[in-house]
């Protein structure tokens, strides 16, 4: 497997950062003026902490020598509120497994630097499930 399968693992994680970033991006635009604003204004923080680890991940892949992808992964639009949060942590659950694959990957392979980013990245992505489940609870 070698360097290769780690920046190609670093791709998948960024291009789910980048859907993550177009997915809050555009719940926090469509759900302007409705009930709750701290939870819009959650859409923009968290995409904004997104935009960090995309950025970080495309720094690691080309110090690797590999190419950052730019497309993202496809991202769910709009809906209600209830909705937006729900698509919101279905992604970040999706992601919190593709980030604990690739930690098991970047050990297996001997990549500390790559295996720390990523734990950090997780610990930000569990942060945000923790925040949409308490919102879901609140909701019901």
């Amino acid at each position: 497997m070698g360097k290769g399968a780690v920046i190609e693992a670093l791709n998948k994680n960024r291009a789910d950062e980048l859907m993550a970033i177009t997915q809050y991006m555009s719940h926090y635009f469509e759900a302007q003026g409705l009930a709750s604003p701290a939870l819009v204004e959650l859409f923009r923080k968290i995409a904004i902490k997104e935009m960090i680890h995309a950025e970080d991940l495309a720094e690691r892949i080309v110090y690797l020598g590999g190419i950052p992808v730019y497309q993202p992964s496809p991202y769910k639009r709009g809906g209600n509120l209830l909705r937006m949060v729900r698509d919101d942590l279905e992604a970040e659950l999706v992601a919190i497994a593709r980030y604990k694959e690739a930690i098991k990957l970047c050990a297996k392979e001997g990549d500390s630097t790559s295996r720390i980013l990523l734990e950090h990245i997780l610990a930000d992505e569990e942060g945000h499930v923790r925040q949409w489940r308490q919102m879901l609870a609140q909701a019901t």
